[in-house]
């Protein structure tokens, strides 16, 4: 891969090529020791990611969910921010293909490119040629909120019922910011745990294409920070937003649905 390419393909690129990798190892492996295949998958996509951005991007830092957090990074004036298997489970259960390579760059206070590869649905998004966002949604179509298929915020199903929504849960954040993206769900919204490399990516992605992308009270979405949690997030249509965080706020402590509990 020649190192003669801007971040926004670097990012692409890699990225894809990570998930295809991944994709020769579950078919290689099978499904029959999940643990073993998510570790694997774990690792082979690291290795491959960290060695060629230290080939391609040397004097950069990375930040990555498989790698020991170095405290400089902190300081540094590009980060690139990895999940090297987001969604492990769903990658070791045999038809799932919610799982994604998360890879991003974040450069002096902002996120500066990023891409999501969907390897099992043979997709790539990124901020090369971000996704179209139609200009306006169907007014008589029923809202779809996409949130974890495992660990849910209790508040979600409240919204929901509030909204009229439909919940269809998923597996990867990555998966689930490019439902967003491409029109098969209308929101995202998550709480009660993540990390940076959750949702850089996809967020740098989301963001290139137009949709809002914050903290589910509103605030912005920070990265690069010495701790690198970021335990909730909301992303969904612009003209959504206003009234998606004014129902998160009425109905998150309702019932005992705190905005960090989870079902």
């Amino acid at each position: 891969m020649s190192s003669i390419r801007n971040d926004h393909e670097v990012a692409r690129d890699l990225a894809t090529e990570a998930g295809q990798r991944l994709l020769r190892l579950r078919a290689r492996h099978g499904f029959a020791e999940p643990e073993v295949l998510r570790t694997l998958g774990d690792r082979t996509s690291h290795e491959f990611l960290f060695s060629a951005l230290g080939r391609l991007r040397p004097s950069d830092a990375v930040l990555s969910e498989e790698g020991a957090d170095d405290p400089a990074r902190a300081s540094a004036r590009r980060v690139w921010i990895i999940d090297p298997l987001d969604g492990t489970r769903e990658f070791a259960e045999a038809g799932r293909t919610d799982w994604a390579v998360h890879v991003a760059l974040w450069e002096n206070g902002e996120l500066a490119a990023g891409a999501v590869a969907l390897p099992a649905q043979g997709s790539t998004l990124s901020t090369v040629d971000p996704p179209w966002l139609p200009d306006e949604r169907p007014a008589d179509q029923r809202l779809r909120i996409t949130t974890s298929r495992t660990r849910p915020p209790a508040f979600v199903e409240l919204m929901a019922n509030r909204l009229g929504a439909e919940v269809v849960p998923m597996g990867s954040a990555g998966a689930k910011i490019c439902a967003v993206l491409l029109g098969i769900a209308d929101i995202y919204v998550h709480a009660g745990g993540q990390y940076e490399w959750d949702s850089a990516a996809p967020v740098a992605v989301a963001k290139a294409a137009g949709l809002h992308a914050s903290r589910i009270d509103g605030s912005e979405l920070g990265y690069n920070e010495s701790d690198p949690s970021l335990p909730d997030i909301l992303v969904c249509r612009p003209e959504l937003s206003g009234m998606l965080l004014a129902s998160i706020r009425e109905v998150a402590d309702r019932d005992g649905a705190g905005p960090h509990s989870v079902n």
